[in-house]
């Protein structure tokens, strides 16, 4: 197989509707959109790509998935939250979500990250746009 290269800088963001499922546009507007970099699932290996949560002003994105292969997450810029929008893990992080494991994300930021799927990509439980919930 050849090698693949691709200049994500001339790249195009796309909805990520298709993988995150309808939540994935609030108000007519993208908030999750995804540039993919390769996609090799049909020949038996994983799929790379660079997502971009943009939350409203005052609100987060709460994701629930379930990881279907090895999810491997570097956080390039912004970074999850907690309920109250306080940043819980910023840019430069990296997580691993094994297969099969449950997990969740709040992100109440702009937020850019480099994910990567040994396989099929998680399978999302739900998602949706929340107030953020007041501190203390």
């Amino acid at each position: 197989m050849a090698s693949t290269h691709v200049d994500y800088t001339a790249m195009e963001w796309a909805s990520a509707v298709a993988f995150y499922g309808p939540a994935a546009v609030h108000d007519g507007k993208d908030v999750v959109q995804l540039k993919v970099l390769s996609d090799r699932r049909a020949d038996g290996g994983g799929i790379a790509w660079l997502v971009k949560f943009s939350p409203p002003p005052g609100k987060l994105i709460k994701i629930v998935a379930t990881a279907l292969s090895d999810e491997h997450i570097f956080s390039l810029q912004g970074g999850r939250s907690t309920k109250s929008g306080q940043r819980a893990q910023g840019s430069g992080g990296y997580g691993l979500n094994p297969k099969g494991q449950p997990h969740s994300a709040m992100i109440s930021s702009e937020t850019e990250a480099l994910v990567i799927y040994a396989g099929e990509p998680d399978e999302i439980k739900s998602m949706e746009i929340v107030n953020i919930a007041p501190a203390g």
